[in-house]
């Protein structure tokens, strides 16, 4: 009975850490100069350098349509009171682990020092690892009078690569408070599915 238990309780738990959330992390920057009242309509506006690639920056504007959406603004093109600039940026960057999981360094550890033998990495690349650095950007613009009325920036570093998930949290984030945010750089957590 208690060899099931303990396999139950194991089961449990590795199933739990492969199905669990992810925290996306944001450091967010926002201004509201003016209020946008709920329910209002807008649409999207495109700089040259948006243009070039037409097929990202339409899958970026549907995240974004997406996020807006939560906060109760609405796309209708032909009436929008309001224009959205929505804009994101990605860099990887290389990590150096501090120690590598596996190697050749065999040895033993004293206080903070040590004596091993040999050297290098048995499995090359142990010792890094990838992160992302990521950026999104919302201006939202009255039309008539181009006045800016809110302007958000959200960052995040983190290891995963797929975008697809990730953006859209970081755009949550980024109209998080909307249309009224708190003022000053913030922290933002969003949970996503692993």
């Amino acid at each position: 009975m208690d060899k099931a238990l303990s396999a139950l309780l194991v089961t449990v738990f590795l199933l739990t850490g492969c199905t669990g959330m992810r925290l996306v992390d944001s450091q967010v920057n926002s201004f509201a100069p003016s209020s946008v009242p709920a329910g209002s309509r807008y649409r999207f506006e495109r700089l040259p350098s948006q243009q070039a690639n037409p097929e990202a920056q339409a899958r970026l504007e549907t995240m974004a349509e997406l996020a807006l959406a939560k906060v109760g603004l609405r796309r209708d093109d032909p009436v929008a009171r309001y224009s959205v600039q929505v804009s994101a940026i990605q860099r990887a960057h290389y990590i150096a682990l501090d120690r590598p999981a596996l190697g050749w360094n065999l040895g033993w550890m004293f206080g903070h020092g040590g004596v091993s033998v040999g050297g290098g990495g048995l499995f090359p690349g142990l010792d890094a690892r990838t992160n992302y650095w990521r950026e999104v950007g919302l201006i939202i613009r009255e039309r008539t009078t181009q006045a800016v009325v809110f302007e958000s920036r959200a960052t995040h570093d983190g290891p995963w690569s797929d975008s697809d998930a990730v953006l859209p949290a970081m755009l949550d984030a980024a109209l998080q408070g909307f249309p009224n945010p708190p003022a000053g750089v913030r922290r933002v957590n969003i949970e996503i599915p692993r």
